[in-house]
């Protein structure tokens, strides 16, 4: 993996967390507007929606650096839209950097002819 790859991947990756905290936020002050007289929902749809046109970005450009198979970028897109799914993302872009790396030493040490 490349550093332009790597760099996309962990882009994505740091995004993920807060994308799904903010969406779960957001889901809150919903509540909240409909069952009293506190509404941050325009202050919490505006920072939700720029963490997640960022996360769409980065998406873009890690499945395009990557070259992801179709399946896994859905995945990745799908877990974006879910309340929680920005976790789980997160989760799995972390394994992903971390055998990316340890696969490169692996070469570098001539362990592996990959």
């Amino acid at each position: 993996m490349d550093i332009k790859t790597a760099t996309a991947i962990r882009r994505l990756r740091l995004v993920s967390a807060p994308e799904a905290i903010s969406f779960l936020l957001l889901l809150v002050c919903s509540v909240l507007k409909r069952t009293t007289d506190f509404n941050a929902v325009p202050v919490m749809g505006m920072v939700h929606g720029v963490l997640f046109v960022l996360y769409v970005i980065f998406w873009a450009d890690a499945w395009n650096r990557a070259k992801w198979p179709v399946k896994t970028a859905a995945l990745y897109f799908v877990l974006s839209v879910l309340p929680a799914g920005g976790f789980f993302a997160e989760r799995k872009l972390r394994r992903e950097a971390e055998d990316a790396v340890i696969a490169s030493r692996a070469r570098q040490e001539g362990v592996v002819g990959a």
